[in-house]
Parts: C-alpha cells; structure tokens; sequence
C-alpha cells in the first residue's frame, strides 16, 4: 500500500475521505431512519456514501500505521492509535442498519407489512446508534489526531510570537 502522494504523507490526505463520508453517511442514516419518505428516496444513496465510508476506514488506519513509523512516538500518537482502531465496528453498524432499512424497503414489498415493520423498526434503531457512534468517533479520533500533531506547535492568540506588530 502507499505510504505517500505525490510527495505528501497519504494519512492526512486519506482521512478526509473518513471526516466527510462517515458525517454524511450518518446524517444519511438518521434521516432515512425516522423519515419513510426520505427512506424510500434516498436510503439506497445513504447506503452508497455509507458503502465508501466504510471502505476508507481501513485505508485510513493503514495509512496512518504507516505514517506512525516516522513520527515520533508519544502519548497522544498512542491515543489517536487506539481511538482510529476503534472506528471500524461503529462505521459497520452504520453501514448495516443502512443495509437493513434498504433491504427491509424492498422486503415489505413483497410480504407480511405487520412483521416488516417491527423489522425496519430495528433497522432503523442499529442505523441511528450507528450513524451517532461513529459521528462522535470521528470527532474524538480528529480532535486526538489534530493533537498529536499540533501540540506543541501551534501558539496561543496571547503568545508574543502570534501577536502581529
């Protein structure tokens, strides 16, 4: 796998897919979940957008693991290490409640509406806790990447260095 683009670490470049495909996904998801108009226009679209997010997730993660190698190792590295390997069960349970509510649209189609119901009413509940889970991961593993990188870079708006005479 790469390791750069066009000169630039991937891992940076690579994560953008993950902070805007998994926000929109899971938007997507809580949408169609507790809005059956929304669901039967656009739950095949959410699961799409869902569909690549979770597929950038593992690229994500590998690329930052290559990335890892030539940072210097620290607490907050570690942290975001952790919190980045935990995203991919949440980004998967967003990605089958999708798969479930779009599945469950074409099913009551064609059989009992009283049982397909009661199942889209799950589908709905795993996409919701889905699409929240992931949505907040995604905010702590940014906030702890965007620490690992910054600290100690970046000044305060009251330091002497940041003030413009």
């Amino acid at each position: 796998m790469f390791s750069t683009i066009m000169g630039l670490p991937a891992h940076p470049l690579v994560i953008h897919a993950v902070v805007v495909l998994i926000p929109l996904a899971a938007l997507g998801a809580i949408v169609v979940a507790v809005w059956p108009a929304a669901r039967e226009r656009y739950a095949s679209l959410a699961l799409g957008v869902a569909t690549v997010a979770l597929l950038s997730v593992p690229l994500a993660t590998h690329t930052g693991e290559l990335l890892e190698d030539h940072v210097k190792r620290t607490a907050l590295v570690e942290r975001h290490t952790e919190m980045a390997d935990g995203l991919l069960p949440f980004a998967a349970l967003l990605w089958l409640g999708l798969a479930a509510l779009v599945f469950m649209r074409w099913y009551a189609a064609r059989q009992d509406m009283r049982f397909a119901r009661y199942l889209t009413v799950a589908a709905a509940v795993v996409a919701v806790v889905g699409a929240v889970a992931s949505g907040v991961q995604v905010v702590r593993i940014g906030h702890s990447g965007a620490s690992a990188a910054w600290h100690g870079v970046a000044t305060s708006s009251g330091d002497s260095a940041g003030r413009h005479h």
